[in-house]
């Protein structure tokens, strides 16, 4: 990994690329982000720098992340996350991580929490048709149905498509296309849609599979 940054997802628009052609994009408000910790082989066992990224009140911190941000003599941020580079030597802690990092063209992984959608069932969760709703089909015609042999194997796979949490996890969608850095404004367009609700944080960084 080259490069990375914390950012907020801001919302989905569409731009015009030279010829004419529409491009959708999700907008992000990526940094500025501040070099909280620099970790280094001799200490921690390997190489990375530890990003802080959104503004929170002293109050709303607990005392071993204060002590954290007052020995990087660093302001107090909301999210702090790990990026792991090939080459930390040119990143010193207290220095400003911006959007112009990446430029237009770049191929990233973007990862955030999805969205959550409490207890679910299995046609919300996994897709399945329902039942037909006439001739006697009842009050079941949302119900997983058949799951399985009874006499053998006498039990449900591992795996099986059943009702139960759904969103709500960390999700990375890899190989999107920046199409837009603006720097001044902080803002960066990716081309396609990324995880999580509007605001919500996202990690952006260099794509592990190019495709």
């Amino acid at each position: 990994m080259q490069k990375g940054i914390i950012g907020k997802k801001i919302g989905m628009t569409q731009i015009f690329d030279e010829a004419g052609k529409v491009i959708p994009v999700t907008v992000v408000e990526a940094g500025p982000c501040v070099v909280v910790q620099k970790k280094t082989v001799e200490n921690d066992g390997y190489e990375a720098v530890q990003l802080g990224y959104g503004d929170i009140r002293a109050k709303r911190v607990n005392k071993p992340l204060q002590g954290h941000f007052k020995k990087a003599d660093v302001a107090m941020k909301r999210t702090l996350k790990e990026f792991r580079l090939a080459d930390t030597s040119a990143l010193n802690v207290g220095d400003i991580v911006k959007a112009d990092t990446f430029a237009a063209g770049d191929i990233v992984d973007v990862s955030g929490t999805s969205k959550g959608h409490g207890f679910s069932g299995t046609i919300k969760r996994h897709n399945n048709s329902r039942l037909k709703e006439t001739h006697g089909t009842g009050p079941v015609h949302r119900h997983a149905g058949s799951m399985g042999a009874c006499s053998s194997p006498s039990r449900i796979f591992k795996g099986k498509g059943m009702p139960g949490q759904y969103g709500n996890v960390k999700v990375t969608v890899q190989n999107l296309e920046i199409v837009k850095v603006d720097a001044e404004n902080n803002l960066i367009a990716i081309k396609g849609a990324i995880p999580g609700p509007k605001n919500g944080t996202v990690t952006i960084c260099d794509c592990v599979k190019k495709a």
